[in-house]
C-alpha cells in the first residue's frame, strides 16, 4: 500500500463490494485519483455468492414501492432514479460485454451464469480507469482534518484523502468481510442512525416442528395480516431442518423480526398453492374423491400429510361425507396457515442489513453527507433494502455510481 505525501490526495473509497466498485470506477473515470481500500484479499465477496454463485445482477422491473425504509420514501425514489434500470442494464452489457438473461422469476443473470465474471469484470474496469486497489487493508478509522480526511488503516500509515466514500456494507454475512465498521464510523461522525436488524434471512423455530419436511420446496404466497399497507409475496418456499427459507420467507422475514409497532408478534400466513379460500372450498365439496387425493394433487405429498394430521381429518375421508367444520378447518390450513416461527438465522445468513444511516442524512442526488462535507455514503450502509431478486444490487450500483461521480466533481471543482 505505497503512499507518498507529495502525491495529490486521492478519493478514498472504502469497501470493494458492489457499491464501492462502482464508486471507484466512476470517480476514476471522471479524472480523480482514487484508492479503493478493501479488507479481504479479493473483494466483491457478496457478488460471488449472489444467486448461488450465478449473480442475480438486476431485477427485470424496478419498483421503489418494494423497498423497505424507515426514512423518506421520496429520498429513496430520488436515489434509485439517479441511474435507471435500463441504463444499468446497458452498462453491464456494454461495459462488461455481458448478455443478461431474464428468468421466469423476473431475475436477470449474466449469460455465463458466473458471478465471478461480474466481480472480476468490475475489478478490471476499476484498474483500467486508473484507480489503485489495496486489498487486505483494514480500515479502522475515518476522521476529518482541515478540508480533507484521514483514513486510519491497521498496520499501515494513515492515508490523507480529499474525500471519502464509505461503501463498507452492513452486518450481513460476516463471512464475506462485513464487520459493521462503516456503520460505526458514520455514527461516530454524528449521523442519525436507524436501528439495524438482519433482513432477508431464514426463519427458525425451536424445536423445529417441520424438520421431517426438510428439503420440500414449492411456490407459496405469504401475507402479513394487519400490516399497512398490506404485505403479500408469492415466491419459492423451502422447508429446512431448523425452519424455513426460500425467497418468500426471506422477503417476509423483516416483518417477523421487527414485530408490530406495539411490540406484539407479527403473524405470517401462508397460502400453500395458487388456490384461494373460495377455490379450495369448492374443491373440497367434490364428493368423487378423498381428502388425501384432493390435497395430494395440489401439494407435495409430505406437506399434504402434515396438513391432514394438523387438521385432525382422516386422509381416507370421502369429500362427500366431510363435515362443514372440518372443511373450513382444512381451508384455513391451506390458505391461512400460521407459520410457527420463534426466531431467525440472524446476520449470519441475512442477505442484507435493515436500518442504517437515515436517508435524510445524505443528499439524494450526490450521496454526500449533509453533516460532513467530503464524506459520501452509499450501498447497504444506508437505511433501505429491497426484496430478493437483484433489487439490492440495483440499489448498490445506483448509489455507488452517484457517490463516485459526486466525489470526483467535488475534488475537481
Amino acid at each position: 500500500m505505497p503512499h507518498h505525501a507529495s502525491e495529490e490526495r486521492p478519493i478514498a473509497v472504502i469497501g470493494a463490494g458492489a457499491a464501492g466498485l462502482l464508486a471507484a470506477l466512476f470517480a476514476a473515470r471522471a479524472g480523480a485519483p482514487v484508492v479503493l481500500i478493501e479488507r479481504t484479499k479479493d473483494g466483491g465477496r457478496k457478488i460471488l455468492i449472489s444467486g448461488g454463485g450465478r449473480c442475480n445482477i438486476l431485477p427485470s422491473v424496478a419498483s421503489p414501492k418494494r423497498y423497505v425504509t424507515d426514512s423518506s420514501p421520496n429520498s429513496l425514489r430520488k436515489m434509485l432514479s439517479s441511474w435507471p434500470l435500463a441504463e444499468q442494464k446497458a452498462f453491464f452489457e456494454e461495459e462488461l460485454g455481458m448478455s443478461l438473461v431474464r428468468e421466469d422469476t423476473g431475475k436477470l443473470f449474466p449469460e455465463s451464469n458466473k458471478a465471478r465474471d461480474v466481480r472480476d469484470g468490475l475489478v478490471t474496469r476499476v484498474r483500467e480507469a486508473g484507480a489503485r486497489i489495496w486489498f487486505g487493508a483494514k480500515v479502522v478509522d475515518v476522521r476529518p482534518r482541515g478540508e480533507g480526511w484521514i483514513v486510519g488503516i491497521e498496520g499501515a500509515p494513515d492515508l490523507e484523502a480529499s474525500a471519502v466514500v464509505i461503501a463498507t456494507g452492513g452486518l450481513s454475512v460476516p463471512a464475506t468481510g462485513s464487520d459493521g465498521i462503516g456503520l460505526a464510523i458514520a455514527e461516530r461522525l454524528g449521523h442519525q442512525m436507524k436501528p439495524t436488524y438482519p433482513a432477508l434471512t431464514p426463519l427458525t423455530a425451536d424445536p423445529p416442528p417441520h424438520a421431517e419436511l426438510a428439503g420440500v420446496s414449492l411456490t407459496v404466497t405469504i401475507r402479513a395480516p394487519g400490516t399497512k399497507p398490506g404485505f403479500s409475496t408469492t415466491d419459492g418456499f423451502l422447508f429446512t431442518h431448523t425452519g424455513w427459507s426460500g425467497p418468500s420467507v426471506l422477503d417476509a422475514s423483516h416483518l417477523a423480526i421487527r414485530g408490530k409497532r406495539n411490540g406484539e408478534r407479527q403473524e405470517l400466513e401462508i397460502q400453500w398453492c395458487d388456490r384461494d379460500e373460495v377455490a379450495w372450498d369448492d374443491a373440497l365439496r367434490d364428493g368423487k374423491e378423498t381428502v388425501r387425493s384432493a390435497l395430494g394433487r395440489a401439494l407435495p405429498r409430505r406437506l399434504a400429510g402434515l396438513l391432514h394430521r394438523e387438521s385432525g381429518v382422516s386422509e381416507g375421508t370421502n369429500l362427500a361425507t366431510l363435515r362443514r367444520e372440518d372443511r373450513k378447518a382444512l381451508v384455513r390450513l391451506l390458505t391461512r396457515y400460521r407459520l410457527p416461527w420463534t426466531g431467525d438465522e440472524g446476520y449470519k445468513k441475512a442477505e442484507v442489513t435493515g436500518g442504517g444511516v437515515a436517508l435524510s442524512e445524505v443528499d439524494p442526488v450526490t450521496m454526500e453527507s449533509r453533516r460532513r462535507p467530503g464524506l459520501l455514503l452509499c450501498g447497504e450502509i444506508l437505511d433501505a433494502f429491497g426484496p430478493i431478486g437483484g433489487h439490492n444490487f440495483l440499489w448498490a450500483w445506483a448509489t455507488g455510481r452517484a457517490a463516485g461521480v459526486a466525489a470526483a466533481r467535488r475534488v475537481r471543482a
